[in-house]
């Protein structure tokens, strides 16, 4: 009888598990991600998904989301593009748009990412300047100042800056990190449960589009 008793028990709490394992992955528009609306377009193209990450580099959740987020794009969806614009809720976040997107025309972007996210939340760099993040890419991706000042200064990183501020304001994203799918869903860590919840969420939102 015992025996029984336990083999019961231990059946029990297989399918408990099992059960609270589909709950967990299991998500539902208006709680763990919402909708866009209307929903903004992409230039993924037909069988594509998109997928952005808006961030900033001051903030450090996003710091600390950035380990996971490239442990997924190592082993992403194969029709998933990805995209990172940073966010711009304010003028004071513009200046590290303007950074990012430096970086992006001199074709160093995978130089300083990592590098300036580390220099402002592990060794607390003082770049809020122009000419501090000069010398930050030379040293880093061996840009010279004047070529940095060149692009910093070019119509070319104003005219993404602006278009990365509309985006921030049609996503309706309230704070950062946030993730973009498709244009139509937005989610993030408050209501995804965390950083490793942003990526499951994504990864349900990925498979919803691909259909």
């Amino acid at each position: 009888m015992f025996n029984r008793l336990l083999k019961y028990g231990y059946i029990m709490s297989f399918l408990l598990l099992a059960n609270g394992s589909v709950q967990a992955d299991s998500f539902d528009e208006g709680i763990e991600y919402l909708k866009i609306n209307p929903p903004v377009s992409t230039s993924a193209k037909k069988g594509q998904v998109e997928v952005v990450e808006l961030f900033w580099y001051m903030c450090p959740h996003c710091f600390r989301f950035e380990p996971v987020m490239e442990k997924w794009l190592k082993n992403k969806p194969k029709n998933v593009v990805f995209k990172r614009i940073p966010a711009i809720f304010s003028p004071r976040w513009r200046f590290f748009a303007k950074i990012f997107y430096t970086a992006q025309l001199l074709d160093v972007e995978e130089k300083i990412h990592k590098p300036l996210f580390d220099a402002l939340h592990q060794e607390k760099a003082r770049l809020g300047n122009a000419s501090a993040m000069a010398q930050f890419f030379e040293k880093h991706a061996g840009i010279k100042e004047q070529d940095f000042m060149d692009v910093f200064n070019s119509f070319s990183v104003d005219a993404k800056v602006r278009r990365a501020e509309d985006l921030s304001r049609r996503y309706g994203a309230q704070g950062v990190p946030t993730l973009i799918v498709n244009g139509k869903w937005r989610t993030g860590g408050t209501i995804a449960g965390g950083h490793d919840g942003m990526i499951k969420v994504v990864d349900h939102l990925i498979k919803l589009e691909s259909r």
